[in-house]
């Protein structure tokens, strides 16, 4: 495919232009491919006419793009649509076979692998679970995970595995303690690149992103992103975190840790100070199901089936959605989001009762001069880190930025 040749750049960042103060025409071509291919994610299915439209694009341009993209199995035509005057028009959609990633979830108790099509749907998944993440022990998951998946996969379904892409937490030596690591186990992360042992034991790329950035990302693409151009994104997993999504992109700060939601400081029971994953994390309920002399260790077996664990559990739920409300608080008093999206590591019936008890106990707090954003549930579910993580390298590849793709449908439509 020819948008392989042309420029690969991270989501949130324009498109690579020719210095001389234009794009060549290869990378022209290759940049209008990206935005069509985007714009038929976006909306499902589009006709030639209606990504005309949208693209601001020449019907020509349009035309030749279609027609090579469908001659290489990218796109494919859906049922012609008949009008009342000229000819139907053909709805193309995305092959869902034409592209595979891989997607690679690192937490602190698991480690998920997923093979996902080009339409975002997960086709295979390993799950690993463990006491603490140690570096042998994650690249033997991972790559010996890679080889099993693929040998499931006919040689052309191989051919088209766009690369691997790694969600982790960064700074995994820190809060060791809360998950039980023994003293020192933690500090071989500090020297360990995971991307480059990783790439060098593969031979498709490999990109790696943080792990609450990459499930916002993933919920931005695949979730309730066309419908808030702007919202907080809070995921619940070991420990908290969290991303910000600005007009229709991730914003990622100076240093990259922006919406790194777990260290903000909330009011605890006895109106101590306390960090908001010291509250509102997985771990927690781990710990609390433990003094209660309940076996925790279904929590990370598998995330879409857990028990209801009861009392330790309602009042785990309650203490969350106290926290979960001052943090969305806090964020609402800077920056006029949306929406406050929760998700995490867990069944949808959970989620569905953190954002129920988030929302009354925000409604319990002092709002005056506060534009509340509206309280949802996450829509890409448990898998969100490793569906953000194997979107990278289908990004890099083939389409454009949630960001640049929306600029581009409002300067066509101001036309």
């Amino acid at each position: 495919m020819s948008s392989l040749d042309g420029p690969t750049h991270a989501p949130g960042t324009p498109p690579i232009l020719n210095p001389a103060g234009g794009a060549n025409q290869v990378r022209v071509r290759a940049y209008n491919e990206r935005l069509v291919l985007s714009l038929v994610r976006l909306y499902g299915s589009l006709s030639k006419a209606d990504i005309a439209r949208r693209s601001g694009l020449s019907a020509q341009t349009v035309s030749v793009i279609m027609r090579e993209l469908e001659r290489e199995g990218v796109l494919s035509r859906g049922e012609p649509v008949r009008g009342r005057v000229g000819q139907p028009s053909i709805p193309m959609h995305l092959n869902p076979d034409a592209v595979y990633s891989f997607g690679v979830k690192m937490g602190r108790r698991s480690a998920d692998l997923v093979l996902m099509d080009f339409v975002g749907r997960i086709r295979m998944q390993l799950h690993q679970t463990y006491a603490y993440p140690q570096p042998d022990e994650i690249l033997a998951f991972i790559i010996s995970g890679i080889r099993e998946l693929e040998s499931k996969l006919d040689e052309r379904q191989r051919s088209r595995i766009a690369g691997i892409g790694i969600a982790a937490p960064f700074e995994l030596w820190n809060w060791a303690d809360e998950v039980g690591a023994p003293e020192g186990a933690m500090e071989v992360w500090r020297g360990f690149d995971l991307q480059a042992e990783v790439a060098a034991r593969v031979s498709h790329p490999v990109y790696l992103q943080n792990d609450a950035t990459s499930a916002c990302g993933a919920e931005l693409v695949f979730g309730v992103g066309p419908s808030y151009p702007d919202f907080v994104y809070l995921f619940i997993g070991s420990f908290i975190g969290g991303g910000i999504v600005l007009n229709s992109a991730i914003f990622s700060g100076r240093t990259g840790t922006a919406g790194a939601i777990g260290p903000l400081p909330v009011r605890g029971k006895n109106g101590e100070n306390r960090q908001l994953l010291d509250i509102a994390s997985i771990f927690v309920l781990e710990n609390m199901l433990r003094e209660k002399g309940i076996d925790p260790q279904p929590l990370w077996y598998s995330a879409d089936d857990w028990v209801d664990f009861g009392a330790p559990m309602e009042t785990w739920i309650q203490d969350t959605a106290k926290a979960l409300a001052q943090a969305i608080v806090a964020a609402a008093s800077i920056i006029d989001f949306s929406a406050a999206v929760i998700d995490g590591g867990f069944p949808g019936w959970v989620r569905k009762r953190i954002v129920s008890a988030t929302t009354r106990e925000a409604a319990k707090l002092d709002l005056q001069g506060v534009v509340m954003p509206e309280i949802i549930e996450g829509v890409v579910g448990a898998q969100a880190r490793a569906i953000g993580g194997a979107s990278l390298p289908i990004f890099a590849r083939y389409l454009t930025d949630q960001n640049v793709l929306f600029k581009e449908i409002e300067n066509a439509e101001g036309t």
